[in-house]
């Protein structure tokens, strides 16, 4: 399973998004100077995620991006979608002819069942859960508590990572 760039390019954006939800429209180039990406990609991208209903625009002087729905309604994996990335770890992309004429291969069953385990994960984490996480790390920051995390998904934590020993 490979994400690439438009994936994960596509969801930084929509967080970035997300994290100024209700401060009116924001501008692709503040979000591609915040989250350094370009600003022709991220017009690619928003014109996707505009046309799957994800964000609306507004015009003219002040104009910009704001999210569609609220951050609870949307989840990574419809962010994925909507820039049209494939979440498919197959070597056929799902098409069962990975050995050519002799059908699937003796191991896209493992790899198709990897697929929906990665998708319906990313399709359990919200918009909304992203916030919180990048919320919570910036207070942590700024009453210098270090840069120990606890990713939190579906309410439970899930990884841990240690602070960084300069």
């Amino acid at each position: 399973m490979r994400l690439t760039t438009k994936g994960r390019f596509a969801v930084t954006a929509v967080l970035d998004l997300a994290l100024r939800q209700g401060q009116g429209p924001v501008s692709l180039a503040d979000i591609s100077a915040r989250q350094k990406i370009s600003l022709s990609y991220l017009e690619q991208l928003f014109g996707k995620l505009r046309r799957n209903e994800l964000v609306k625009s507004t015009r003219g002087p002040g104009g910009g991006y704001v999210l569609a729905r609220t951050p609870e309604e949307l989840s990574v994996a419809e962010i994925i979608l909507a820039v049209d990335e494939p979440i498919d770890a197959t070597q056929c992309g799902g098409k069962e002819n990975c050995r050519d004429d002799e059908g699937k291969c003796i191991t896209h069953d493992l790899w198709a069942g990897l697929n929906e385990h990665i998708f319906s994960f990313l399709r359990g984490v919200r918009l909304s859960q992203l916030v919180a996480d990048h919320k919570r790390r910036e207070a942590q920051r700024a009453s210098g508590q270090g840069s120990s995390q606890v990713v939190e998904i579906h309410g439970r934590p899930k990884a841990t990572t240690a602070p960084l020993s300069a």
